[in-house]
């Protein structure tokens, strides 16, 4: 992992708050989360979090699951799997070796500063599409994680989303 500076941090900036904009256009009752790939200096994909689109939920599933339920908890599709099928359909080409850029809203549409990454849903999603990165805020600054440590980090999370 490595926190950026300089123009790598202030470029990180601008598109983690593209993504905190997309991230406001999520439907889901209990997080607002927004990711973009960009690559080769061009932005290949975007997306939020929302339940699949066939399915439009009325209210989130999650705290009506038994506590040992083995999969994702949430009712949502993530905003990383959005933009990652978003850039596979539009720039297949570019994905390989591209970055993605997540952030988090609070209630108050306010970007939050992540935790450790732990989501191995994205992460094993992410290395199968070849991104080679993955960009967080952290409270000590905009952290860059190659894609394997990001997945590696996850796994020793301990949780499945």
């Amino acid at each position: 992992m490595k926190i950026l500076s300089g123009k790598e941090q202030e470029e990180a900036d601008f598109y983690l708050h593209l993504a905190a904009k997309i991230a406001g256009s999520s439907p889901c009752y209990r997080s607002r989360c927004g990711a973009v790939i960009v690559g080769k200096d061009r932005l290949l994909g975007e997306g939020y979090n929302a339940p699949p689109l066939d399915e439009r939920l009325e209210t989130c599933i999650k705290d009506s699951l038994p506590p040992n339920f083995k999969s994702d908890q949430t009712c949502c599709v993530h905003a990383e799997q959005r933009a990652i099928m978003d850039a596979l359909r539009r720039n297949p080409e570019g994905v390989s070796g591209a970055r993605l850029y997540f952030i988090r809203l609070d209630d108050a549409e306010e970007i939050q500063k992540a935790g450790k990454p732990y989501c191995t849903i994205c992460s094993k999603m992410a290395l199968d599409a070849g991104l080679a990165e993955f960009v967080l805020w952290h409270e000590e600054g905009i952290t860059v994680y190659e894609t394997k440590e990001y997945n590696a980090l996850s796994f020793q999370a301990g949780s499945a989303f």
